[in-house]
This record gives structure tokens, sequence and C-alpha cells, in this order.
């Protein structure tokens, strides 16, 4: 049986990254970025096992990863933006003291200097799958 679905979840991480910062940039990405799409368009639902455990808000759709290094995805992000793709990105300013900190960090620190941790986009899948298809599957 085939479902096909109108949107498209699909994150590209810096592969050049430690695992555990990246892991949780991803995360950081996913918790703010969920909510502001919602329930619905994600296709959370609640999975029933055999014992009738629940476990909850696991979306329906796939959701790819995949790798790039920080200028691809610096690159990724712009043709979102032109293409009008909700995304959310992470950079290298995000990871160091308080937030405020890191906003302050952010706000000095200009496009072309950024370090790409990530980026997750959701949107129309062919749009999406346009944009994405030139990155390899995360491994």
């Amino acid at each position: 049986m085939t479902v096909s679905f109108a949107n498209k979840l699909v994150a590209v991480m810096n592969e050049k990254i430690e695992p555990g910062i990246i892991m949780n940039a991803l995360a950081h990405m996913c918790i703010g970025f969920g909510s502001e799409i919602g329930k619905e368009p994600l296709r959370l639902t609640n999975y029933l096992d055999a014992d009738g455990g629940s476990h909850p808000s696991i979306s329906e759709m796939p959701f790819m990863i995949l790798k790039a290094n920080s200028n691809k995805i610096r690159g990724l992000r712009l043709a979102a933006l032109e293409a009008g793709i909700k995304f959310v990105d992470f950079t290298h300013t995000m990871t160091i003291g308080t937030y405020l900190e890191q906003l302050e960090r952010t706000k000095q620190t200009k496009d072309e200097e950024l370090v790409y941790y990530g980026i997750v986009l959701f949107g129309d899948w062919e749009q999406v799958s346009a944009l994405t298809r030139k990155f390899s599957l995360w491994k």
C-alpha cells in the first residue's frame, strides 16, 4: 500500500559537526519548528502497541535526515526563502553561553561568517524534493 503526502519534512545537517552537537541542533530546530507548524499539518498521531501502551505525537510522514556542508546548507536556506518554503536553521552562534549571549553573537555575525549546523524544511512535497534531492542520506 502506497501512501502519498502533500508535504515533506526534511533535515539537512552539517556532516562536519560532532554527533552530540549535531543532535542537539536537530532537537532545538525540531521542537521549535514543530510547535510553529502544528499537530495537524505534521500528521502527528498516537501509536498504540499490543499492550495498549501509548506512543504519542509521532509523525505519519517520513522524516529524512540528509547531510551537507555549511555552505550548501546556506544555499539551501536561500533557496527555501526564495521558494517560500517554511524552514528553521541552526548556526554555530547558537551554541556557547546563555541564550542572551547567543542572540547577541548571532546579531553581530554576518551570514557569510555563520557556520550552519543544519536546516529543517517543511512544505510542498515536490518543491522540497527538488531543493533537497542533491543531498545524501545521513548514515
